[in-house]
């Protein structure tokens, strides 16, 4: 049976300044301290990198990555969702940043062929549950699959199924406090909202992996995507590891999380995927001051290889894409090796740095790296 790859992708923020540049944009007011209008930010990023297309087709913010993403053939893609599509509602007045794109611009998700959107985060409601009804609506209409969000928390805590031979994928989706997601946007029995874990624990972990041993079969593949932890530093929270140790031991096969603006350390444990943070990947950023250390405008898109029958993780290699006038780019062989360097030397648990292959892609060596250990 051949192996099964998978594209998994960080925050994907297609509203705001993205939103602004796309054939219908949503209303660009904005409730944030220092800017009022998301075209604002279009001009921020032309100001760093130079002219940004108005009305520009879907596709765009995608750029290269489509290209990459061809080659590479991914079985499944699976990206976090941060922003409401919408274009109505109410800004949440408990939050300052809130994301959201016009439904008739999810062509710039579909474009990319994406698979599943995972939703269970501190973007999903900033438009409260009218915001939240018409990214559920207009995510279905378009294809693509969704989880970690709904009407209520038995919907918020279903999986995203895809078919696969011989079984299926299961992607759960869930958010923690640590995220910035508010408490209030938990779904519950009659509240739609987030599948929102109060706390990562060992407790919380086998909570879920009973629901997750509930739905599974023998032959499905399982991935949970977890938005926890903050946007910037390297360090990884003890109750991280042991929250997803705890999964991977009931049966999980990838651990997808995400929040950090960058990437952060990667783990193999007992022959599965852990990404404490995947990093961005589309988003209005560019030209934002601060934080130039971490090199945000660098992403990545993960690519896992799993075996099919076991989940075992066979291989682990990462494209690297930089953002440049809002729209995704090929990296240099310079980016590759920052990146490359950066992502070494962060010690057991996690595994040792990736090399850049002849294709410019980062690879991990995964046999027997730390972590690894047999069934």
């Amino acid at each position: 049976m051949a192996d099964l790859t998978l594209l998994l992708g960080g925050d994907v923020m297609t509203g705001r300044g993205v939103d602004a540049i796309l054939p219908r944009p949503a209303p660009p007011d904005l409730r944030e301290p220092a800017v009022r209008d998301a075209r604002e930010y279009v001009a921020l990023a032309e100001a760093a990198n130079g002219p940004v297309p108005r009305r520009a087709p879907p596709s765009w913010p995608w750029g290269d990555a489509l290209d990459l993403l061809d080659r590479l053939a991914p079985d499944a893609r699976i990206v976090n969702l941060e922003t409401a599509v919408t274009g109505r509602g109410t800004h949440d007045p408990t939050k300052a940043i809130h994301y959201r794109t016009h439904p008739a611009n999810v062509a710039a998700l579909t474009a990319a062929r994406l698979d599943v959107c995972v939703l269970a985060n501190n973007h999903c409601l900033d438009f409260g549950p009218d915001g939240l009804a018409d990214t559920l609506d207009a995510l279905a209409g378009a294809g693509l699959a969704t989880a970690g969000a709904g009407p209520d928390a038995a919907a918020a805590g279903r999986p995203a199924v895809l078919p696969l031979t011989g079984g299926r994928l299961l992607v759960w989706s869930v958010t923690a406090p640590s995220s910035g997601v508010p408490p209030h946007w938990a779904a519950t029995a009659d509240r739609p909202g987030v599948a929102y874990l109060p706390e990562v624990s060992a407790a919380s972990a086998a909570a879920l992996a009973a629901r997750i041993a509930a739905e599974g079969g023998p032959g499905d593949r399982v991935v949970v995507s977890v938005h926890w932890g903050t946007n910037w530093g390297y360090d990884v929270p003890a109750e991280h590891v042991s929250f997803a140790h705890g999964l991977i031991d009931a049966g999980v096969d990838v651990v997808h999380g995400h929040s950090s603006h960058h990437p952060r350390p990667v783990e193999v444990y007992r022959d599965r995927l852990v990404l404490y943070g995947c990093g961005d990947l589309v988003d209005d950023y560019e030209g934002i001051g601060g934080h130039e250390e971490y090199r945000p405008e660098l992403r990545l898109l993960w690519l896992p290889r799993l075996d099919r029958s076991t989940g075992r993780l066979r291989g682990l290699r990462a494209a690297a894409v930089r953002m440049r006038r809002l729209r995704l780019e090929r990296a240099s062989a310079e980016d590759n090796r920052w990146l490359a360097d950066r992502l070494a030397g962060f010690g057991p648990p996690f595994a040792a740095g990736p090399t850049v292959d002849p294709d410019d892609l980062l690879r991990w060596d995964v046999a027997g790296g730390a972590g690894a250990s047999p069934e």
